[in-house]
């Protein structure tokens, strides 16, 4: 090292690092150290020169000083109980990481061992080399205390987290009620870690040397709707949600698989269903894919709940009935003028008064059950039915003989098709307890809900506009919601029609209402205009800012998250996330300045 390179570690790298620090800071190699300012919560970058004030706390990259500064450092989401978090840093090599795991053998210690195995993985993306001749250690002790590893409402999530140093050992303890509070706590521990410089030109890991978080979601319900109907998205395009989800504590990935347009899901009682309505052979879901998805997103603390979305959006997929000999199981379907018919081409909705249809309906529900948990909730759409399909079609308007033809005559029969549907899940799952979710329509509107359908089973998804009162409304009424703000939380606005792009501070912003029966919300990305090649910058990062906003529910605005937002997004780019940019990166370098 040079003298001038010597002069700048006493003036800085003592003041930061404990006796197991490792200094990198090198004139030769670093042109910028950024400075904490405590007071903003802010890394100041600024020139390497010798004269840098002695007083200052420099780091030579902006993620490391990042790690330290403000209250809450580089974590995202926003922990909601106790974050104390140290200000030294401790260098290790991902070699030397041991865990510590429950002794018990079963699910929930072959669980720990494959999540810490994604834990590696993880903080290895922050690391471009193995620092093997370091004598230093980090053990993580992971202790749970329920063997239970469903996930769902009533799962506990919580966890705490401690990191203590001692000489060259750093030693760090998880505790937590459930594998998945662990999940979370190792997440957490990821993002109290990166890359440090060396003066070789490698790059060994730091941690912080202290730190004790306790941590709890707010709401049970963590979700992002991908919408794989409108265009077909592969498994491995999901599987890349899936992890950004899990990197920023979403946890469930709400499947709106099918659609008027294409039917991709195999159904092995009923082949007809991808043969009629699959885009092609090798766009279709089949079972194994299902199945493996599913537990792709257990292991990453996150439940898939599949959406067959009915009476309407049912088009493509279900012609066949006909030459079948079971009548017209969908009406409409392809109908043009489509304004005439439905909101969106093509057209479609189921037949409701055609039993030959609810026979079809049990054999697709106990396909689908086999490729799911057991007693998991299901998702049974009930949005934009369009009444004019049903008062265009002989067959219908010849069951409703002399009724007036009215919205309350359309309303009943829609309920009377929701009625049997639900008759024919309970049927094939064997009992009438599972959760249902419905979209908001007029059949949920406050006038009439509680003649069609009873709170104690159903779920209210509501997609109104934030200044809409329906939300709670319908909680005074007693039902339970999930929340998926149309005007803050639909990624796709923005990109057709009249609707406008919501950035990543309206998403953060957006305040759902706080309830018991509020069971959290979901954003969504609708699929008309993405695919494969698309996709991840439509929903990365700007789905991780609902991620903080439902498990943390931070009182401050996005002013005061930017910092941390910022570096939440790099992260998921280091680890094979395609986020879109925010920023001009000068901006990302320089925090607080472009404000």
């Amino acid at each position: 090292m040079t003298a001038k390179g010597n002069e700048l570690l006493a003036l800085a790298g003592i003041l930061l690092c404990s006796s197991s620090w490792v200094s990198a800071v090198n004139d030769n190699s670093l042109l910028w150290l950024w400075q904490c300012d405590s007071s903003k919560e802010t890394c100041s970058r600024l020139a390497n020169e010798s004269n840098t004030s002695a007083d200052s706390t420099l780091y030579p990259s902006l993620e490391t000083c990042r790690l330290v500064c403000g209250k809450y450092g580089a974590l995202w989401p926003q922990p909601t109980i106790g974050t104390e978090l140290g200000n030294k840093l401790f260098t290790f090599s991902v070699s030397s990481v041991k865990f510590i795991y429950p002794p018990q053998e079963g699910d929930v210690k072959t669980y720990l061992q494959e999540i810490t195995k994604l834990f590696i993985n993880s903080i290895s993306a922050e690391d471009t080399s193995d620092c093997s001749e370091l004598t230093n250690t980090v053990t993580v002790n992971l202790d749970v205390l329920s063997e239970n590893t469903d996930l769902n409402w009533n799962t506990s999530e919580s966890y705490s987290l401690q990191i203590a140093t001692d000489g060259n050992k750093n030693s760090v303890k998880i505790s937590s009620n459930t594998i998945f509070g662990a999940r979370h706590a190792l997440e957490t521990l990821s993002q109290l870690i990166n890359s440090y410089p060396n003066n070789d030109g490698s790059k060994c890991l730091v941690i912080l040397e202290e730190a004790k978080i306790s941590d709890v979601p707010t709401y049970p319900h963590r979700g992002l709707l991908l919408d794989t109907a409108r265009n077909f998205q592969s498994v491995a395009s999901i599987k890349k949600h899936i992890d950004g989800m899990a990197y920023s504590k979403l946890n469930v990935l709400h499947w709106h698989i099918t659609d008027s347009q294409s039917f991709p899901l195999e159904l092995p009682k009923l082949p007809n269903m991808t043969k009629y309505g699959a885009y092609s052979a090798d766009k279709i879901y089949h079972p194994d894919d299902v199945k493996e998805l599913v537990s792709y997103a257990k292991l990453r603390g996150v439940k898939i709940i599949i959406e067959i979305d009915a009476p309407s959006h049912s088009g493509n997929g279900w012609q066949w009935g006909s030459n079948a000999g079971l009548g017209n199981l969908a009406v409409c379907v392809n109908q043009q003028p489509h304004r005439s018919y439905c909101i969106q081409p093509p057209c479609g909705q189921l037949n409701p008064i055609n039993p030959k249809l609810y026979e079809v309906l049990k054999d697709l529900y106990d396909d689908i059950i086999t490729m799911i948990p057991k007693n998991e909730v299901f998702h049974m759409g009930g949005d934009e039915v369009y009444i004019p399909c049903w008062n265009s079609t002989p067959e219908i308007i010849d069951y409703l003989g002399n009724k007036s033809r009215t919205t309350d005559t359309f309303l009943d029969l829609w309920s009377d098709y929701q009625s049997k549907a639900l008759e024919a899940y309970d049927a094939v799952v064997g009992n009438s307890n599972t959760p249902i979710i419905l979209w908001t329509s007029h059949l949920t509107q406050v006038e009439v809900i509680e003649k069609y359908l009873p709170k104690e089973r159903y779920i209210i998804q509501t997609w109104v506009p934030a200044a809409d009162n329906l939300p709670q409304n319908l909680l005074d009424l007693g039902y339970r919601i999930i929340v998926s703000t149309k005007d803050a939380w639909y990624l796709d606005h923005g990109f057709w029609g009249t609707t406008t792009y919501h950035n990543w501070r309206n998403v953060y912003n957006n305040k759902i209402p706080s309830s018991d029966a509020t069971l959290g919300g979901e954003a969504c990305m609708w699929g008309e205009y993405v695919d494969d090649s698309s996709v991840e910058s439509r929903v990365w990062p700007r789905a991780a800012a609902v991620a903080e906003r439902l498990w943390t529910n931070p009182t401050t605005s996005d002013t005061e998250a930017e910092q941390r937002f910022y570096r939440h997004r790099e992260r998921l780019v280091s680890r094979g996330i395609k986020a879109e940019a925010l920023i001009p990166r000068w901006c990302y370098q320089n925090e607080g300045e472009c404000q």
